[in-house]
């Protein structure tokens, strides 16, 4: 039997303040975080969708138990850099509180659990992981049957474990491997379980299209557009003094420009961009002036756009 740790990367539970803050910092996707939300609510407990039907039509509708019956699983796919990984982190905050639950934990599917192309580990592995998270429940629900402990299985670079079968060039333990995934979301679909799958990649196109069919939403990402940026730069410069204008013209000169085919990530934002700037400042002993953000705009390289083919 394979350890925990082996299996999964850091497990995080909510509620949770940390992810809490997270979500909130995640601007310029709000239709998207708002929907994931609506979403995952029902998947993990319809209690809460045939409420309302009952309090709007008098009883279920049909129309719910159609939505009831989709498979929990939801895709998180785009560019790299534009936020599909904190999302799927930071999103279990919003949905604990929003149904009331004692305790939703993530569990991080760790890249070892592919195996090492052994004969059935992969299979093996992923199996594994689907019964553990599952295991990890307990009393999942309450005597009413509204649900009261839920988790969140996390499978990032999806398309490592749920790659295509349709490819000539791969393995037979690959296809099997994709074969236990498909297998571990509809168990959970057929057997009710409080458990929500969500699945991040690059490249979505990769996906088995077995996988792709199941997932009850696949949410796309781009990176930000002028106004995003704009929005971005402002929430974190509040308080610097610097201008409306530098930071609008700093958000242009981190879009495409004649010298660069592509714009900054929401990533190249806060984890690159933004930090330069303020150490730089740091380390000359100076404020922030709109002249450095906007010569520090003009300079920065964004993260290259994944391309099919990339390591």
């Amino acid at each position: 039997m394979t350890a925990d740790s082996d299996l999964f990367g850091d497990v995080l539970e909510y509620p949770d303040a940390g992810a809490q803050r997270r979500f909130a910092a995640l601007v310029g996707i709000n239709h998207i975080k708002q929907r994931l939300v609506d979403e995952a609510s029902v998947l993990i407990d319809p209690h809460f969708l045939e409420q309302w039907s009952a309090k709007h039509y008098g009883g279920t509708l049909n129309l719910v138990r159609v939505v009831e019956e989709r498979t929990p699983l939801i895709v998180l796919a785009g560019d790299v850099g534009t936020g599909k990984t904190e999302l799927a982190e930071s999103v279990g905050d919003p949905i604990a509180r929003r149904i009331e639950l004692e305790s939703l934990c993530l569990y991080p599917l760790s890249l070892s659990a592919r195996g090492r192309g052994l004969v059935g580990e992969m299979t093996t592995l992923v199996t594994q992981a689907f019964d553990r998270v599952r295991s990890s429940l307990g009393q999942a629900r309450d005597s009413q049957g509204k649900v009261r402990n839920a988790a969140i299985l996390l499978i990032d670079e999806a398309d490592a474990v749920a790659q295509s079968r349709e490819l000539d060039q791969m393995h037979h333990e690959d296809r099997a491997g994709v074969n236990a995934v498909i297998r571990g979301v509809d168990s959970l679909r057929r057997d009710r379980v409080p458990v929500l799958t969500i699945m991040c990649t690059n490249r979505p196109d990769a996906l088995d299209p077995a996988v792709a069919r199941r997932a009850a939403h696949i949410f796309t990402f781009a990176r930000p557009d002028e106004a995003e940026r704009i929005q971005v730069l402002s929430d974190a410069l509040a308080g610097t003094g610097i201008e409306a204008a530098d930071i609008a013209e700093a958000a242009r000169q981190l879009g495409p420009t004649e010298f660069r085919c592509c714009a900054a990530t929401y990533s190249d934002l806060r984890q690159r961009f933004l930090p330069d700037l303020v150490l730089k400042a740091y380390g000359e002993n100076v404020p922030i002036s709109g002249d450095a953000l906007i010569s520090a705009a003009a300079l920065f390289t964004p993260t290259r756009p994944f391309k099919s083919g990339d390591d």
